[in-house]
């Protein structure tokens, strides 16, 4: 499989190398440019490649978005059409100003992105953990502590897909239901940030 990713930052990178070690294609991008990314790839070694973030959403059998909010609008929508999409994206109004629709309650980051994407069938995933957690806590599954991680989404298909990609980087999913309910995973909730096993993880997300 082919992983697109726009944004090649602490969890873009990560995720990346995560998915190479599972045997995955990655095209990473940026808001720079590819050649900005030249140090990353040569690390990443034969299986990583970096484009354009046109060309990276074109490239991906999934594709991850792991970019600012603030930078939503310029998510390229045309190659994303009916495509996995993993948003994993929080809202931090001190770097991307303020947005009232968030402010309110009335929608979530995901859902903006998915409003902003159309047909894409996005899931909010990775959001809930640090890119150096993510890259160290991974167990096998089975695992009697295993840590566990949110995901949100409108589409079972999609879940499904993103589930088996988690799961292969040694986390357990918990399903916190339709793409909305992905506030109960941002920052501030007591299911982000937080090393739980998915029972706990149930708790922590709430009725």
């Amino acid at each position: 499989m082919r992983i697109g990713l726009i944004g090649s930052g602490h969890i873009g990178s990560t995720v990346a190398r995560l998915a190479i070690a599972q045997g995955h294609d990655v095209v990473l991008s940026n808001s720079r440019g590819p050649e900005t990314l030249a140090d990353l790839v040569a690390s990443l070694g034969a299986h990583a490649s970096a484009a354009t973030s046109t060309d990276a959403a074109a490239a991906g059998d999934i594709v991850v978005v792991t970019i600012p909010l603030r930078a939503v609008p310029d998510v390229p929508v045309e190659p994303l059409a009916g495509k996995v999409v993993i948003d994993t994206n929080n809202y931090y109004p001190q770097r991307d100003g303020h947005i009232a629709a968030l402010d309110s309650g009335e929608t979530t980051t995901s859902e903006l992105l998915a409003a902003h994407l159309g047909t894409a069938r996005v899931v909010k995933a990775f959001n809930s953990i640090g890119a150096g957690d993510l890259l160290d806590q991974g167990q096998p599954a089975g695992s009697p502590d295993r840590r566990a991680l949110p995901i949100a989404g409108d589409d079972a298909d999609a879940k499904k897909v993103v589930t088996e990609l988690i799961d292969s980087f040694g986390y357990d999913v918990v399903d916190a239901g339709p793409l909305a309910e992905g506030r109960r995973f941002e920052p501030g909730t007591p299911a982000s940030g937080a090393r739980l096993t998915a029972d706990s993880l149930r708790v922590a997300l709430g009725p």
